[in-house]
Order: structure tokens, then C-alpha cells, then sequence
């Protein structure tokens, strides 16, 4: 088996580049949401605006990743399975978020090493989050 490298930042956040490229990250990813015809399905689960959406998801991102957390000082604990229950999430809706977020996380410059870490933990929390079984 081999070793994992020790990463070359203490914080994903950190790596990333800080508040301004998260900020770059989720607005790049809600801007492909609203545009692109094949997030469709992903999009309708989102309401009229996104605004909100991306707030918190900064806010979200920016502890998840290891930076300030905003979103608990606001709001608490995630609870994120629970406060997405009122929203049908299959595997298409986990498919396209992935897929826009790997998009997205491409066309701001997200380090090529922690891009795949981070898919591979995308994946895991999306997958986690499917309340559908299709």
C-alpha cells in the first residue's frame, strides 16, 4: 500500500488559498448550476434564487475545509442530512452536484493533488446525503 504525502498546507482552506478562493469556488459553482442545461435536475432542487444557497455553502465550505466557521457560529452543528430531507436528492442530483463542483473546482485553479482529495470526499458526503434511491 502506498503512503499518503503529508499535505503541503496545515488546512485544506489553507491550500485552497483562503476566504477568496472559496468564495471563487462557490460562486463559480452556483454560477455553472444556473447555466449549464446538464445541472438541470440539480438546479430545480435549488428554488428561484440561489443567493442564500451560496451564502451558506461559503459559510460551510470555509469550516469544512478548515478556515473560520461561519456557519456555526450562525446556525450550529450542520446537521447536513437533516437539513436537506425536505429536498428530493438520487443519484442524479448527487451525480451533478459532483460534477459541477469538479467543474467548478477546475476552473478556478483548485490545486490538481487536493481537487482529488476533496472528490473523493464530495463523493462520499453526496452520497451520503441521497434520501432516493435512484
Amino acid at each position: 500500500m502506498q503512503s499518503e504525502e503529508k499535505a503541503p498546507f496545515d488546512t485544506p482552506y489553507a491550500w485552497i488559498g483562503g476566504e477568496a478562493k472559496v468564495r471563487a469556488l462557490v460562486d463559480r459553482f452556483y454560477d455553472l448550476m444556473d447555466l449549464e442545461p446538464h445541472y438541470a435536475a440539480l438546479r430545480a432542487t435549488h428554488g428561484s434564487t440561489l443567493e442564500q444557497a451560496r451564502q451558506k455553502l461559503f459559510w460551510f465550505l470555509s469550516g469544512w475545509l478548515g478556515g473560520p466557521q461561519h456557519y456555526t457560529e450562525r446556525f450550529g452543528h450542520p446537521r447536513l442530512r437533516m437539513r436537506h430531507m425536505p429536498f428530493t436528492i438520487g443519484i442524479r442530483e448527487r451525480d451533478q452536484w459532483l460534477a459541477c463542483m469538479d467543474q467548478a473546482m477546475g476552473e478556478v485553479g483548485v490545486d490538481a493533488t487536493l481537487r482529488a482529495r476533496l472528490r473523493d470526499s464530495f463523493f462520499q458526503t453526496a452520497d451520503w446525503m441521497r434520501n432516493v434511491g435512484a
